[in-house]
């Protein structure tokens, strides 16, 4: 009887291992998918009609953005201190920025995406640990038997794991939409860079690669919580915790992902075109 046990013992432990590693499988093939979703959304027809709006958007105001920088280096000029070379460079980062704010951030993020789904593909491929799960499985049915502290430790536990996976579910869901809303932002910048005021598209180019540096980071840390969970539940759950604080620690290291707009630079470029139209109209008038 004692031979029979164990091998039934043995052949529970290697089928509750497998269900685990196909559970695994499922979570990164689940995650993969909602991130891939996010990359295809910008395959269809209307959303490519709306970044076509926003591309020819921003070259308006690039070309307005280089009429007054220009007429602001004439007038400085007439007190000594334009510098057209800095207009020119100036220019040139405008035009390349006006013809790569809606290209460039979704290949990078396509990217991510890509690397981090094959990243993640590696990892399910090591959740072979036979006999490891099934006193895990064991331990965690028999504690709800168990009345006392045992019960509530693993109605927590299972609570945090539901938190961590649907919090990174739903980023993940909204992570395409969010780096749309940003390419559409980043068209309000093109005013300031031809005329040398940088500082929003700089903090603009942070924001995309904070969204792609979690993208690519957030799911991989959640399933290799997944996979440690089998070996060590703490530390499986804090690692599933950890993902959902991916964004604010990208945060803290001046990667920032919330979008805010700089309104004292739109301020600040309305009244120089209204000087500049002001400066205008006494030259026309002398």
């Amino acid at each position: 009887m004692f031979g029979i046990d164990l091998a039934v013992d043995s052949v529970l432990d290697q089928f509750c291992d497998w269900i685990y590693g196909k559970l695994i499988s499922f979570f990164g093939d689940f995650f993969s998918m909602i991130n891939m979703m996010g990359a295809e959304l910008f395959e269809l027809d209307w959303i490519k009609a709306i970044l076509l709006f926003f591309y020819y958007f921003a070259w308006a105001l690039f070309v307005v953005g280089i009429v007054v920088a220009v007429f602001d280096t004439a007038i400085e000029a007439q007190r000594g201190k334009g510098n057209f070379q800095d207009v020119a460079l100036n220019i040139i980062k405008g035009f390349f920025a006006v013809s790569l704010f809606t290209v460039l951030p979704i290949d990078l993020y396509i990217f991510c995406i890509n690397l981090s789904n094959d990243l993640m593909g590696a990892i399910t491929g090591m959740t072979d640990s036979p006999g490891k799960l099934g006193a895990i499985a064991t331990m965690v049915l028999g504690s709800f038997a168990t009345p006392g502290a045992s019960v509530v430790v693993s109605i927590v536990l299972v609570i945090l794991i539901g938190y961590a996976v649907i919090k990174v579910f739903f980023a993940n869901l909204k992570r395409g939409g969010i780096l749309l809303v940003m390419m559409a932002t980043g068209s309000l910048y093109m005013f300031s860079v031809p005329r040398g005021y940088t500082d929003g598209f700089i903090t603009w180019c942070k924001q995309v690669a904070a969204l792609c540096l979690i993208a690519f980071l957030q799911t991989i840390v959640l399933v290799a919580g997944l996979v440690t969970y089998n070996t060590n539940m703490l530390l499986g759950i804090g690692l599933m915790l950890s993902s959902t604080e991916v964004p604010r620690i990208a945060q803290n290291f001046g990667l920032d992902t919330s979008m805010r707009f700089n309104v004292m630079s739109t301020v600040y470029s309305v009244n120089s075109v209204v000087n500049m139209a002001r400066n205008v109209g006494r030259m026309a008038g002398r």
